[in-house]
C-alpha cells in the first residue's frame, strides 16, 4: 500500500495553506466571536473560489469529484488555522451523505454546495448537538433511527455555550410535518458512514492544531528570557516539545491511512478511523497540555493566541465519539475470534 501523495495533492495542501494563513488569522477569529453568526459569507464565497467547497462533490454536478484522500491534508490546514467555518463538514460529512441519499435531495442541492450558493450541514445526535445549523441552508440531521433534510423553516434551533468560542452549538427539534428521507438499516449505514467521516475530519484537523501549538510554543519559548537565556534552551522545555512532536509525527500515518480506507470503501474503514482519532487526538491534547505549560499558564489568557487552538482540541476530541467509543470498536476489531494480528493484520 502506498500512502505518498501526489505532487498534486501537496501542491495543493500548499496553496490552500497560504490562503488560510493570510485569511483566517487570530485578530479574525476572535472579531467572529462578537459578531451574530460567527460566520463570514464573504470567507465562504473565496473558499467557493478555491473550489474547496465542491471538491467531493461529483463533476455532474459542477464540482471536482476528488476524495476524502485528497481531502484529508486540507483539513489538516483547516485545524493549522482553527478555521471557524463548517468546510470540514460540509465537504467530508455531509456531501458524501446527499451523494448517497441521491435523488431530488441531490440534485437541488449539490450544484449549490458546489459553487458556494448554500451551505449544508450534518449532525448526528449521539454528538447531541448540531454545529453551524443556524447559517446552514439545509441540515442533514439524523435522530431516533432516521435521516431528516432541514430548511430552517423545517426546524427550531436553540443555542447552546461551547468552551470553544468558535464553535456555535445547537440542539435541533424537527418540526412534525416533515418526513424522513431515510429510515430503518438504510439510515444506519448512513449513519455509521457518516460517524467515520466526520471523525476523520477530527482527526485530520487535531494534526494541524497539534502542529499550530508546538509551533506557537516554540516561538514563544525562543523569545521569552529566563536566567539570561531563552527558554526553549532549557532541556525540561525541549522534552516537553519533542515529546509532542514525536506523538504527532506517528498519528499522521493512521490518519490518512484511515482516509484511504474511507475513500476506498475498505471493510476495515470504522476500526482505522476509530484509530486514527484516538492517536490524532491524543497528540492535540499532549499538545495542549505541554504548550500551556511551558507558556507558564499564560495560554490560558484571552491574550496569547494559543487557547483559540487548545480549545478547539478540546472540542475535536470529544465529538463524532469520544476516547472510550474509539477505544471500544478497536477493542471489539482486534478481540474478535479469528482477528488477524500482527503488523500486517492489526494494522493492514
Amino acid at each position: 500500500m502506498d500512502f505518498t501523495f501526489s505532487e498534486d495533492q501537496l501542491l495543493f495542501q500548499d496553496s490552500v495553506r497560504d490562503f488560510l494563513v493570510n485569511e483566517i488569522t487570530p485578530e479574525r477569529i476572535r472579531s467572529s466571536w462578537d459578531t451574530e453568526t460567527g460566520r463570514s459569507q464573504e470567507l465562504w464565497a473565496q473558499l467557493a473560489e478555491l473550489g474547496l467547497t465542491g471538491l467531493t462533490v461529483p463533476e455532474a454536478f459542477g464540482g471536482l469529484g476528488m476524495s476524502e484522500l485528497d481531502f484529508v491534508l486540507l483539513a489538516q490546514e483547516c485545524g493549522y488555522v482553527a478555521l471557524p467555518e463548517p468546510l470540514v463538514n460540509s465537504v467530508l460529512v455531509a456531501v458524501p451523505l446527499l451523494k448517497t441519499i441521491g435523488g431530488d435531495l441531490a440534485e437541488q442541492w449539490l450544484p449549490q454546495v458546489a459553487t458556494g450558493e448554500a451551505r449544508v450541514v450534518a449532525g448526528i445526535e449521539q454528538n447531541l448537538l448540531a454545529e453551524d445549523a443556524h447559517v446552514a441552508d439545509l441540515v442533514l440531521w439524523y435522530t431516533e433511527g432516521s435521516w431528516y433534510a432541514l430548511t430552517q423553516e423545517q426546524m427550531t434551533l436553540q443555542h447552546n455555550e461551547s468552551v470553544d468560542p468558535s464553535r456555535r452549538l445547537f440542539s435541533v427539534s424537527v418540526n412534525s410535518d416533515v418526513d424522513a428521507v431515510a429510515n430503518g438499516e438504510q439510515a444506519a449505514t448512513l449513519l455509521e458512514a457518516a460517524l467515520n467521516r466526520g471523525a476523520l475530519g477530527a482527526a485530520a484537523q487535531a494534526l494541524g492544531l497539534a502542529q499550530r501549538m508546538i509551533d506557537i510554543s516554540v516561538q514563544y519559548t525562543s523569545e521569552r528570557q529566563q536566567f539570561g537565556q531563552a527558554i526553549g534552551t532549557f532541556q525540561a522545555v525541549k522534552h516537553h516539545m519533542a515529546n509532542v512532536a514525536v506523538r504527532l509525527e506517528y498519528a499522521k500515518a493512521p490518519v490518512h491511512r484511515a482516509a484511504y480506507s474511507i475513500a476506498h470503501g475498505e471493510a476495515v474503514a470504522a476500526h482505522a478511523v476509530s484509530q486514527a482519532k484516538l492517536m490524532a487526538c491524543e497528540a492535540a491534547n499532549l499538545a495542549a497540555k505541554n504548550c500551556l505549560q511551558v507558556h507558564g499558564a499564560m495560554g490560558y489568557t484571552w491574550e496569547v493566541d494559543l487557547h483559540i487552538f487548545m480549545k478547539k482540541a478540546w472540542a475535536m476530541a470529544n465529538t463524532w465519539g469520544d476516547a472510550a467509543y474509539h477505544k471500544e470498536r478497536v477493542a471489539e476489531h482486534i478481540f474478535a475470534d479469528g482477528a488477524a494480528l500482527g503488523a500486517d493484520g492489526t494494522l493492514g
